[in-house]
């Protein structure tokens, strides 16, 4: 039994916006990022580079990366010994872009202000 959990993030109409990115992917692309989601609930804050990396304040990035295709999910940890996957996207460039960063900070504080954190 892993000592911390993963959540995917849900807006105030229920919506599931990691979860909704995933179902657009093809099946084998779909199951690297799962793994990876996985080992994140396996290794918890111990996991680090290659796999997670920091972005900034809360914000860490799961860093699936392959051929052709990359991938990034957002997530920060809440308390309760959670993971709160906020974001995911295709990775295009060197670094994240600030959209996508101020994507997954907005639904972080969006978060922590509708459950009193």
């Amino acid at each position: 039994m892993p000592n911390w959990t993963v959540e995917y993030y849900k807006d105030r109409r229920d919506r599931a916006p990691v979860t909704e990115y995933l179902d657009t992917l093809q099946l084998n692309d779909r199951a690297r990022v799962l793994r990876f989601i996985a080992l994140l609930e396996d290794y918890g804050p111990a996991l680090k580079m290659p796999h997670a990396s920091h972005v900034q304040g809360k914000l860490w990035e799961l860093r699936i990366d392959g051929r052709p295709n990359s991938y990034r999910v957002l997530y920060a940890g809440v308390p309760g010994r959670k993971f709160m996957l906020l974001h995911a996207f295709a990775k295009k460039g060197q670094k994240t872009p600030p959209l996508e960063i101020d994507t997954a900070q907005r639904r972080l504080t969006d978060y922590l202000e509708r459950t009193d954190q």
